[in-house]
């Protein structure tokens, strides 16, 4: 599996967010849920393997979802 960076991480939870908010508003409330999002420290270190985790979390939550919706473009 090839890294990514870090802005590369950022760019597509970005679009990865924007997606779920634009097509599937109904899942917004579950990602301020996420473990991946509450941090356990008041200075969390955001690290390429936090993104990636983040990252994942996201796409795992709209492979499950969207395909169960008639109209969802895969775009990932």
């Amino acid at each position: 599996m090839i890294m990514k960076t870090e802005a590369e991480l950022n760019k597509n939870i970005v679009k990865m967010t924007m997606t779920i908010r634009n097509e599937f508003p109904e899942l917004m409330k579950f990602l301020g849920e996420m473990p991946v999002t509450i941090p356990n420290s008041e200075n969390p270190e955001i690290n390429v393997k936090i993104l990636q985790d983040y990252y994942d979390s996201l796409d795992y939550i709209l492979r499950k979802y969207a395909p169960n919706h008639n109209g969802f473009i895969n775009k990932f």
